[in-house]
């Protein structure tokens, strides 16, 4: 059928999608310290928005809108300063949450949310650049571009719903052992200079 795509492209496809989306960077930092925190049922808000942003970010690029936007290089540099800026307020967070009285109330304040989830992929360059590139080799110029556009979609969000999983569920197997007040606000700053260290790499990369 036209605009199928063969399994040929599908192996090129996951070959690039799986180790891109897997490897570790801004967005599987902050997954990670999520879990870590709120183990998954409280991150659950937070992973959706995470997953629902990078939906729009495929239908978008995949539909030429991005391609255009992409053309000015201060739409670029302005992403980057931006997620810059959202990764120190994260930090920030993080830091003020360490202070608190108590593990439990430190907990509740904290809390990522559906629109974090949305806003810390939206300000991420990398995973711009990612969907930007996928979609530039993978396209088949002779098939078409809408139906392609629907099936790397899904197949990218499946992706990333079981390639950011294994981080969420990791930071919570490894921090959430450790639940006691010294230890949470131990992670209060352990995940703010985790933060702070993301936001150098995006500004300085």
């Amino acid at each position: 059928m036209m605009g199928l795509i063969g399994w040929d492209m599908w192996i090129l496809f996951f070959g690039y999608a799986i180790p891109m989306v897997i490897s570790p960077g801004p967005g599987n930092t902050i997954l990670a310290a999520s879990g870590g925190r709120f183990g998954i049922r409280g991150s659950l808000r937070f992973w959706a928005g995470f997953e629902v942003s990078n939906l729009a970010l495929c239908l978008l690029y995949g539909l030429g809108l991005g391609r255009a936007l992409h053309r000015y290089p201060e739409v670029h540099e302005a992403l980057k300063w931006t997620g810059t800026a959202y990764l120190l307020y994260l930090a920030w967070g993080f830091f003020r949450s360490s202070t608190t009285a108590t593990a439990a109330s430190d907990r509740t304040m904290t809390r990522l949310t559906f629109t974090d989830g949305l806003v810390s992929v939206a300000l991420n360059p990398k995973i711009h650049s990612m969907i930007l590139v996928m979609f530039s080799q993978f396209l088949d110029p002779s098939k078409s571009p809408s139906v392609q556009v629907v099936q790397f979609t899904v197949a990218f969000l499946l992706v990333c719903v079981g390639c950011h999983f294994p981080w969420i569920y990791g930071g919570k197997v490894i921090l959430g052992r450790f639940s006691s007040e010294r230890a949470v606000r131990i992670q209060g700053r352990v995940f703010g200079v985790c933060m702070l260290l993301v936001a150098a790499y995006i500004a300085f990369a």
